[in-house]
């Protein structure tokens, strides 16, 4: 998936996560790809900059030194969310971000991904609202 092209699997909606969300508008069976994070391609250094005063990060540090901030040019899965106990999983391969489900995921449920380190440090609040919350991102 390049470019801003538009995922079949996926829509995005309101969220009781946080503000919009990325929902299954199918069926997806565990261990699938749903989908590819695009957006423009930057620095770590700058990517870092940017991050410093954000609530909402859309950016994602690669092995390659470089990052993807998908708050520009970025499609429809910056607005996946964070859960202590997700249903996906982010894979980065090299330049590139994708995102695969971890179990089979039924039409109409929010797609969600452990987000890991942030660049928020432990200083937002977690919405999750999981059984296996931390607390905070």
């Amino acid at each position: 998936m390049k470019g801003a092209l538009r995922s079949r699997l996926v829509v995005v909606k309101a969220s009781p996560i946080d503000n919009k969300g990325l929902f299954a508008r199918a069926a997806i069976p565990a261990r699938s790809k749903i989908g590819e994070l695009v957006g423009e391609r930057i620095s770590v250094r700058e990517a870092r900059w940017r991050a410093r005063n954000l609530r909402r990060i859309a950016i994602v540090e690669l092995a390659s030194k470089g990052a993807i901030d998908a708050s520009r040019g970025g499609n429809e899965f910056r607005y996946l969310n964070h859960s202590c106990s997700p249903n996906t999983f982010m894979r980065r391969i090299a330049d590139r971000v994708e995102f695969y489900a971890l179990m089979d995921i039924s039409k109409g449920i929010e797609l969600t991904c452990n987000y890991g380190a942030t660049h928020h440090n432990g200083k937002l609040k977690c919405r999750c609202r999981s059984d296996n919350c931390t607390g905070a991102l």
